[in-house]
C-alpha cells in the first residue's frame, strides 16, 4: 500500500505537467493561428486596395506619383537636349539621330516590364502569391539578357547606324559616342523598369516617383558639369550628356532594388535555385511582345521620318525638337496608363466588370484633357518653344509649322494610348500592336512620302494627324470587340 501511495503524487504530478504542456501547446497554436491570421489580414488590406477603394481616388493616387515622375523624365530629356544643343546643331541633331536606337531599347525594357506588370498584378488579384514571386524573378532574368543584346548593339552597330542616315562626318562622330555610351552602360535602364513595375504591380507608386525623381535629378546635375566640364571634370561634349543619363538610370534602378527589397512585402525576390520558366516567361511576352512591338515601331517609324526628312535641311533636327517637346505631354499618359494597368488586370483577375468599366472610362476622361491641354500650349507658343533650343532662323522657320500641324494629332491621342494599354491590361495587346503597326508603318510613313514629293516641307507634317485619325477609328472597334468578348463576361462564373 506504502509503495502505491508513493507512486500515485508521481503520476498525478506528472499527469498535470502533462496537462500544462498541452494547454501551454494549444495556447501556441491558437496564438499562432491568430498571429498567423492577422498577418493574412494586413497582406489581404493591402492588396484589395486596388479592389475597394474609389476608383477615381484610386486612380489618381497611383497614377499621380507616376505622372510627376514621368514629367520629371520628360523634363531632363528636355533640358539634356537644351544643353547639347549649346555645342552646336550637329550635336543636336546626332542626339536627335541617337533616338531610333534608344526608343528600342526604352521598347525593349519598358515592354517586358509592362508584361511583368499586367500578368504580375492579375496573378496577385487571383491570391497565388508563390507564382507572383516566380513570375518577379523571371521578369528580372529576361531584362539582363536584353541588356546584353542592347550592349552588343552599342558596340557593333553604332556608326554603321548614324552613317546611313548622314553623311556629314560631325554627326557621326557625335552620335557613334553618345549612342555607344547609352547602349553599353545602359543596364540601369532596364533594372529600373523592371523593379518599378515590381512597385507598381502591388499598388506602390509613390515609391516609383522617388526613383524617378531622382533618376532625373541626377542627370540634371550631372549634364552641365560633364558636358561643359565644370568642377575639375573633363569636357565630355556628347558623350558627357551621354554619361549623365547612364549614371541617372543606375541610381534610379539602385533605389528601386532597395524599395523592392525593404518595402514591397508582397512579392518576394530570391534567385536560390532558380531556373527560367518557359511558360511563365511565354505569358509575360503575350502581353510583353506587343507593347515591345508598338514602341520599337515607333523607333522604326523615327528612323524613316528622319530618311525622308533628310533632304529638308534642319528638318531631321526640327522633327527630333518635336519628340523632345511632345514627350513633356504624352509622359503624363504613360504615367497615368502605369497607374490603371494593375488596377484593370487586378479588377479582371478578382471578377469585378464594374471597376474595370469605371478605370476604363476616368482613364480616357483625364488622357484627352491632358492631351487638349498640350495642343493649345503648341499652338499658341511653337516659336518660344522651339528657341530653347538655341534655335537658328531655318529651325524657326521650318518649326513653327511643323509644331502647329503635328499637334493636331493631339486631339485623338490620348483616347487611343488609354485604349490601348486597356488591351494589354486585359491580355490582349495583339490588338494595340495591330494598330500600331497600321498607324506608323501603312499609314504614316506612306503619307509622308508621298508628301514629300511635293518639295514642301510643310506638308510632311500632316501625316502625323491622318494617321492619328486612322489610330482613332480601329481602336474604337477593338474597344467594341473587347467588350463584346472579354469585358461584358468579367465575373461570370
Amino acid at each position: 500500500m506504502k509503495s502505491i501511495e508513493q507512486e500515485n503524487p508521481k503520476q498525478q504530478s506528472k499527469t498535470q505537467d502533462d496537462a500544462k504542456q498541452g494547454s501551454m501547446a494549444k495556447s501556441e497554436t491558437r496564438q499562432g493561428k491568430v498571429q498567423q491570421g492577422k498577418v493574412q489580414q494586413d497582406r489581404t488590406k493591402q492588396e484589395n486596395k486596388m479592389g475597394v477603394m474609389p476608383i477615381d481616388k484610386l486612380l489618381i493616387s497611383m497614377s499621380l506619383p507616376m505622372m510627376v515622375s514621368m514629367l520629371v523624365q520628360a523634363l531632363y530629356n528636355i533640358v539634356d537636349s537644351i544643353f547639347v544643343s549649346q555645342i552646336n546643331e550637329y550635336a543636336l541633331r546626332a542626339v536627335s539621330l541617337a533616338f531610333p536606337i534608344q526608343t528600342l531599347m526604352i521598347a525593349v525594357s519598358v515592354g517586358t516590364a509592362v508584361g511583368v506588370n499586367a500578368f504580375l498584378s492579375k496573378t496577385l488579384g487571383e491570391k497565388d502569391f508563390a507564382k507572383a514571386n516566380t513570375i518577379a524573378v523571371n521578369g528580372i532574368f529576361i531584362e539582363m539578357v536584353s541588356y546584353i543584346v542592347f550592349a552588343l548593339i552599342g558596340i557593333f552597330v553604332s556608326r554603321p547606324f548614324f552613317a546611313s542616315q548622314t553623311e556629314i562626318a560631325e554627326v557621326q562622330e557625335y552620335g557613334t559616342a553618345y549612342l555607344t555610351i547609352c547602349c553599353v552602360a545602359g543596364v540601369g535602364i532596364f533594372m529600373q523598369m523592371i523593379f518599378e513595375r515590381l512597385l507598381q504591380s502591388t499598388g506602390k507608386t509613390f515609391y516609383t516617383m522617388i526613383t524617378q525623381g531622382i533618376g532625373a535629378i541626377v542627370n540634371l546635375i550631372l549634364d552641365p558639369i560633364l558636358i561643359f566640364g565644370y568642377f575639375g571634370m573633363p569636357k565630355m561634349g556628347v558623350a558627357g550628356a551621354a554619361t549623365a543619363t547612364v549614371i541617372g538610370q543606375m541610381a534610379a534602378a539602385v533605389l528601386a532594388v532597395i524599395f523592392n527589397l525593404k518595402c514591397n512585402r508582397e512579392i518576394h525576390i530570391s534567385f536560390r535555385g532558380f531556373r527560367p520558366d518557359r511558360g511563365l516567361i511565354a505569358q509575360i511576352y503575350k502581353v510583353g511582345v506587343p507593347s515591345i512591338v508598338m514602341q520599337a515601331i515607333g523607333s522604326v517609324m523615327t528612323y524613316g521620318m528622319n530618311l525622308i526628312l533628310g533632304a529638308f535641311g534642319a528638318a531631321q533636327t526640327v522633327f527630333g525638337v518635336y519628340f523632345k517637346l511632345q514627350s513633356f505631354i504624352f509622359m503624363p499618359i504613360f504615367g497615368l496608363n502605369n497607374g490603371m494597368v494593375p488596377i484593370i488586370a487586378y479588377n479582371y483577375g478578382a471578377g469585378s466588370r464594374t471597376r474595370v468599366i469605371q478605370t476604363m472610362k476616368s482613364s480616357i476622361k483625364y488622357a484627352v484633357g491632358i492631351m487638349l491641354a498640350g495642343l493649345v500650349i503648341m499652338e499658341v507658343f511653337p516659336a518660344q518653344l522651339i528657341r530653347l533650343f538655341n534655335a537658328t532662323p531655318e529651325l524657326l522657320t521650318i518649326g513653327v509649322p511643323a509644331l502647329r500641324t503635328i499637334c493636331l494629332s493631339f486631339c485623338f491621342a490620348g483616347y487611343c494610348i488609354v485604349v490601348g494599354s486597356v488591351f494589354q491590361a486585359l491580355g490582349n495587346g495583339v490588338y494595340s500592336m495591330i494598330i500600331s503597326i497600321a498607324r506608323q508603318l501603312c499609314v504614316l510613313l506612306p503619307a509622308a512620302y508621298l508628301l514629300s514629293l511635293s518639295g514642301n516641307v510643310n506638308l510632311i507634317w500632316w501625316a502625323f494627324p491622318i494617321a492619328e485619325l486612322m489610330s482613332l477609328a480601329m481602336s474604337t472597334f477593338f474597344l467594341t470587340k473587347i467588350n463584346k468578348d472579354i469585358i461584358s463576361h468579367i465575373g461570370e462564373v
